[in-house]
């Protein structure tokens, strides 16, 4: 469905499929696209990283040499070939705060601790668990950031930013002074042609990337006939030299350890979850998968070693890695060509680039609005589950006004909860008599959500002597299922009644203590793990609690 939504951006792109006809050749017009590509992105990761700065209220060149960092680190070892990182909006946010209260010596601290942290989670594997995400949060990840996206292109139609602090989340940026008259109207007009020449150049030649056709002509026409519209300059100087080597300078104690921690934690599951569901956004599109751990390590090495050369940090950036597929971008040569680009615009190409018109870097994100948000995720709304269509807004209504780790957490939470709703509903069992003992056949899976249901299918007091519960048609998930087992067990006993347990695996019967007594092995036993803790030592659930 994702990718539906994103066939009119990439509908025109010849997509490889790695499953099916192996990794791509560098032929002399493959690099000429991949490099074109890199080219592209590297215009637009300009005026993001500068933006961004501001935000998190450093200097631009923070942002850049960030930029310039993260993007060279994780085109060359990341996870997924094509992907474009930088330093986003989603850390910078998060940032400002530290940054105000502390200085940027503390955020260089934050961000080589929020790497190494990212960097054992790609060891410990952990990013295996973003497949935990269900595809309606993913859908609404799409669409908020697309919003979000949108909502920071709008700072370039002000005269004047929001007062710092003012406001909060993605419609701070909303509280500015506003451009208007001619000024306003050449914007929007550029912009529009922006868009229309990333639309038609497909059509005309594909020989120069579609939106690099765009920021190119809008240019020159710009700068030929002078026409009075905000440029990169009128931000900030780009102009820098190498990144260089800068130990944060900041006391090594705990006290500094208790400053940084927190805010560490929270980066790095933000720029990992973004930076995953990126991941497997492109991994859509490429028909592409796995590689969830390298790109842990790969933003993980990225944010330490930018930390310790005076960078903010960063991410993947959903915007520049579709701009990049978009472009033709589809191995590591195009990330690795964006960033060196980035520097090179650093140390020799400043004055070239801040001639360039933000309107036409405008209408490059817009065209990469258009193209992420999921338009059909709009159409389906009155066809798939009612909870599925409420997790789709709600993931994506969080992650514009909050962030996106806050919105994936709070989307797995309730997906997850109507998951088990729905499936404490589905118990239930039938009964039946065999030689004088009453039968209970369960159906339906036994855990936390479905443990009250279970213990009002049987009658204690009524039922006879002999009763059996047979789980061929059920499955026992958890602590609590076993726990209402051993519970059902002792009210059979209790009353002197004899119970079997039919069905049950290996793992029922060694974690169940006086039930697993009555268990009647069988051929035909499941065999499955539970998602329990059993303490060896004490013999008991839950570690002995």
């Amino acid at each position: 469905m994702i990718r539906s939504a994103l066939s009119d951006f990439a509908d025109r792109i010849t997509i490889p499929a790695r499953r099916r006809s192996g990794p791509l050749t560098f032929t002399p017009n493959r690099i000429k696209v991949e490099v074109l590509a890199g080219l592209t992105v590297a215009l637009a990761l300009v005026p993001e990283a500068v933006a961004f700065a501001f935000v998190a209220g450093v200097e631009p060149l923070v942002g850049l040499y960030a930029a310039f960092i993260v993007g060279l680190i994780t085109a060359v070892i990341g996870g997924r070939p094509g992907m474009i990182s930088g330093a986003t909006g989603a850390l910078a946010v998060v940032m400002v705060a530290l940054v105000a209260q502390h200085g940027v010596e503390y955020l260089f601290a934050t961000v080589v601790l929020m790497g190494i942290l990212q960097i054992l989670a790609g060891i410990f594997k952990l990013g295996k668990f973003i497949r935990l995400v269900p595809h309606p949060v993913m859908l609404g990840f799409v669409n908020g950031l697309a919003i979000v996206i949108f909502l920071a292109q709008m700072t370039q139609f002000q005269t004047a930013p929001a007062p710092a602090g003012e406001h909060h989340g993605p419609f701070n940026m909303l509280h500015g002074t506003w451009m208007t008259g001619t000024k306003l109207y050449l914007m929007l007009g550029l912009v529009a042609l922006t868009m229309f020449l990333i639309w038609a150049t497909p059509k005309v030649t594909k020989i120069i990337p579609a939106p690099l056709a765009g920021i190119g002509i809008v240019s020159l026409l710009v700068i030929g006939l002078n026409i009075p519209v905000p440029n990169v300059g009128d931000m900030s100087s780009i102009k820098g030299g190498l990144p260089p080597l800068h130990i944060p300078q900041v006391p090594l104690n705990l006290e500094t350890l208790k400053i940084i921690a927190p805010y560490s934690v929270i980066l790095a599951a933000i720029g990992l979850i973004e930076s995953l569901l990126t991941l497997n956004l492109v991994g859509e599109i490429k028909e592409e998968r796995g590689g969830a751990s390298q790109e842990c390590v790969a933003q993980g090495v990225a944010n330490t070693v930018t930390g310790f050369f005076g960078g903010m940090g960063g991410c993947a950036m959903i915007g520049q890695s579709m701009i990049n597929v978009k472009s033709g971008g589809r191995t590591r040569l195009s990330g690795i060509s964006a960033a060196l680009f980035l520097l090179a615009f650093i140390l020799f190409g400043s004055s070239i680039i801040e001639q360039i018109p933000l309107a036409a870097l405008v209408g490059v994100m817009f065209m990469v609005v258009i193209g992420t948000f999921a338009w059909q995720s709009l159409t389906i709304m009155r066809r798939i589950p009612k909870i599925d269509a409420f997790v789709i807004i709600l993931v994506t209504l969080v992650t514009v006004w909050h962030d996106l780790a806050i919105a994936v957490v709070v989307g797995v939470i309730v997906s997850a909860l109507a998951y088990a709703w729905n499936n404490a509903r589905r118990i239930d069992s039938q009964t039946e008599m065999e030689g004088g003992a009453k039968v209970y056949k369960i159906e339906g899976p036994l855990f936390f959500g479905s443990v009250e249901g279970f213990n009002e299918m049987f009658d204690v007091a009524a039922d006879p002597n002999d009763v059996i519960i047979d789980f061929a048609n059920s499955r026992v998930v958890d602590q609590s299922a076993l726990q209402a087992i051993e519970a059902l067990a002792s009210k059979y006993t209790a009353a002197s009644k004899s119970i079997q347990l039919r069905h049950l695996t290996r793992d029922c019967h060694a974690l169940l203590n006086r039930a697993g007594q009555l268990i009647i092995d069988s051929d035909d036993d499941p065999e499955y793990g539970l998602a329990v803790d059993y303490n060896v030592q004490t013999g008991r659930l839950g570690g002995g609690h």
